[in-house]
């Protein structure tokens, strides 16, 4: 490694293990539970039970994402308001000037975190604050039981990659929180306007990074376009990133069924990979046409097993290392999903990365052995699917 990447690390697999309760409680006889006080003032020589282990319940994050003024305050207003039988924390980053729920917060001076978590009529907790929303989380969790989901706003400016990454790197916030996705708000109206903005120094905008970093991506403000405006925009959105589900709406109101409890990050998405695969492809089983030159969606697959540790090493090599196109162009990756075959394993293994930071989880059984396809999903600029696919070639096992 070179440069700042000995800062990228992987989750470490035991994070997903399960933990076990502090001694407390203890099985006693069938049917009666002791309390270890009552261990104390036992006369009996019994040899002490095991602990009995509880897998941990951890609380599902989505982020919501979107430029300014797409409409990701008024969805996240919207499932504040809406009775859903849900128990959500809403982490609001930016309240609309005169906000009703505004007013009731108390409010910290200087832009600091504001403390009081305001309790809502249909259950949902609520919080505004002006940083990255780590210290809100982390105040909010004292309230466990209270929620059983968290929603975090970002800034119309904001990247969600690094965001999304303090749930991967934050040891003591991974213990109780997983990143369950990334959903980003278009603006029908302007939305592909702040897509294709240029930037002098040849970046990528924000607008265009929360389109390729989304698991769910909500074209809002329908009624305010023509047929013909929506179905390009639609389109250019596609071809930027057909890994995620694409839903329309007006006033941000939807199913929350379609944004919540996606598990993109843990390899229990309800779709799987195989259709995620087939999405970024036409009906005829093409690749998609790119409309945006400077971030696509590439895909390829490839039968053969891999090593877990060839299988690192190419993760480390796509994202760690500059890797050219060829016409010559540093290919940028800003996210990537993969169903991997590991040699030695009867399970799929799913390798994710946003930006610098990856991770694979173990899942279901393969099938049969003419089912183990490695199909690989990229996201990002400059990206060459040939040469991409010929790296993960050399790491194949040739001795599969």
């Amino acid at each position: 490694m070179t440069g700042d990447q000995s800062t990228v690390r992987r989750i470490p697999s035991t994070r997903r293990h399960p933990t076990f309760l502090k001694p407390v409680l203890f099985l006693g006889a069938p049917g009666r539970m002791i309390q270890s006080g009552d261990m104390a003032s036992s006369d009996d020589d019994d040899e002490i039970p095991d602990l009995v282990p509880v897998e941990s319940t951890r609380v599902p994050v989505t982020i919501i994402t979107g430029f300014l003024g797409a409409g990701k305050t008024t969805l996240l207003n919207y499932i504040l308001t809406e009775q859903h039988g849900k128990r959500i924390a809403v982490i609001l980053n930016e309240f609309g000037e005169g906000s009703a729920v505004e007013k009731s917060l108390s409010v910290g001076q200087e832009g600091e975190l504001y403390e009081e978590w305001l309790e809502l009529r249909n259950g949902c907790l609520c919080c505004s604050v002006k940083d990255n929303g780590v210290k809100a989380i982390e105040n909010l969790m004292t309230k466990r039981g209270k929620f059983d989901y968290i929603l975090l706003e970002t800034t119309g400016l904001a990247d969600p990659g690094p965001i999304a990454s303090i749930f991967w790197l934050d040891e003591e916030l991974g213990s109780d929180l997983f990143l369950d996705g990334i959903i980003t708000v278009v603006d029908c109206k302007y939305g592909l306007q702040h897509i294709q903005e240029q930037k002098t120094d040849g970046v990528l905008n924000e607008a265009l990074r929360q389109v390729a970093l989304a698991d769910v991506i909500i074209i809002n403000k329908t009624d305010l376009v023509s047929e013909e405006e929506l179905n390009h925009l639609v389109l250019h959105v596609k071809s930027i990133n057909s890994f995620a589900r694409l839903i329309k709406t007006q006033q941000s109101r939807t199913d929350l069924s379609l944004i919540l409890d996606l598990n993109a990050y843990d390899g229990q998405s309800k779709n799987s990979i195989e259709d995620t695969f087939k999405i970024s492809k036409t009906e005829d089983g093409k690749p998609r046409q790119h409309l945006d030159q400077s971030v696509t969606t590439v895909t390829f697959e490839l039968t053969g097993n891999i090593t877990s540790e060839s299988l690192d090493s190419f993760l480390q090599e796509v994202l760690w290392e500059k890797v050219y196109s060829v016409s010559g162009q540093l290919m940028e990756i800003l996210r990537m999903k993969g169903l991997i075959s590991v040699t030695d394993s009867d399970r799929r293994v799913i390798a994710q990365a946003v930006h610098q930071l990856f991770d694979r989880q173990t899942t279901s059984v393969w099938e049969s052995e003419p089912n183990r396809i490695n199909r690989l999903v990229f996201i990002g600029k400059n990206l060459d699917s040939e040469i991409l696919e010929s790296i993960f070639r050399k790491y194949l096992d040739d001795s599969s």
